[in-house]
């Protein structure tokens, strides 16, 4: 069988905040994800980083620059508003959580209004059942339950993907990926393609670090020790 190299989860799914204390009390007390990290951000400086821990593997970040808050929210540009609402390409629409049972996900909504927040559901997705609420500076939360994985000769429906430009040859190659086991980390770095994505970062400064050998950077970037010493027994 051959091996497919693929993102296997979400580590963590990070979102700026002008208020970092109320997204951690929001996310702490109303929803009971436990904080488990919160430091100076690493490379940037005024940044604070903090992570609540959703389970073992993936957290739910938060990011807080000294300028956040000065930076006007747009419903319809920077924020959809609600899981219908709009927003500008590449910004988040909405964030779901997973809930493991149908049961949590009635305890999560009771445990949600008992801290006299609004929030409305399950609906029935057929894929997923959804409860629906808000969280600080206009954040679109969802929370989902689905009691099997996506069956995709159900659900991937040839007549909606034609509206974006998908035909059917497409459709075979997006939902049956070319496996790739990957090449012991051999492939060096591409030439600076513009017509390719970029992170928006200072361009002479991005193109330095995609100059840098991946070992030098390593030694460069990288924050390995904890903030916070270990207590000496």
């Amino acid at each position: 069988m051959s091996v497919n190299v693929h993102p296997t989860g979400i580590h963590h799914l990070a979102v700026m905040t002008g208020d970092m204390k109320s997204q951690i009390e929001f996310f702490s007390d109303v929803l009971g994800c436990r904080l488990v990290a919160i430091f100076d951000m690493h490379g940037v400086p005024g940044g604070i980083h903090a992570f609540l821990e959703l389970s073992e593997d993936c957290q739910f970040s938060l990011v807080q620059l000294p300028e956040t808050a000065g930076v006007e929210t747009v419903i319809g540009q920077t924020h959809a508003g609600w899981g219908g609402g709009n927003a500008a390409p590449g910004t988040m629409q909405h964030l779901a959580f997973k809930a493991d049972s149908r049961e949590d996900l009635i305890a999560l909504r009771d445990r949600i209004r008992s801290r006299g927040v609004n929030v409305y559901g399950p609906i029935d997705h057929g894929m997923c059942q959804s409860i629906y609420f808000a969280g600080p500076e206009n954040l679109t939360l969802e929370v989902a339950w689905s009691d099997s994985a996506i069956e995709p000769a159900r659900w991937l429906d040839a007549s909606a993907a034609a509206k974006v430009g998908i035909d059917a040859d497409d459709m075979a190659a997006y939902s049956a990926p070319k496996a790739y086991a990957g090449e012991g980390g051999a492939v060096p770095q591409p030439p600076y393609d513009p017509a390719k994505p970029h992170q928006a970062m200072d361009l002479d400064r991005y193109k330095q670090v995609l100059a840098l050998p991946d070992e030098v950077l390593w030694q460069m970037a990288s924050y390995p020790e904890p903030p916070v010493k270990e207590a000496a027994e």
